[in-house]
């Protein structure tokens, strides 16, 4: 099932997530070692900051679907924790991709 925009706030979550699983990953691989390696701190400001703001949406897609009660309190806390980790919103989509076609 493919990830559309429009059709559910649990596609809305997965595709918030995914992206900031990417960012964290690009964070983490890319900008930090270019950072501390090569001496070149503009790549983290940039991709911390667009990191920064796709949490920040993730966490905006987390409370619309907690108050339109799509997902219980403890997925929401399990979503966010895996956020916090750099693979596991990876792992989390297809959790929550059966979740939504249930």
């Amino acid at each position: 099932m493919p990830l559309e925009l429009s059709s559910s706030s649990i596609d809305r979550l997965r595709l918030a997530s995914i992206l900031d699983g990417i960012s964290y990953l690009i964070l983490l691989g890319i900008a930090m070692p270019l950072k501390y390696v090569w001496e070149m701190p503009l790549a983290v400001r940039i991709v911390g900051s667009l990191h920064g703001f796709l949490f920040l949406a993730l966490c905006a897609c987390l409370l619309e679907v907690l108050l339109r009660k799509r997902l219980s309190f403890g997925w929401c806390v399990i979503v966010f924790l895996c956020a916090l980790l750099p693979l596991a919103p990876f792992f989390l989509d297809r959790k929550l991709k059966q979740k939504r076609a249930a």
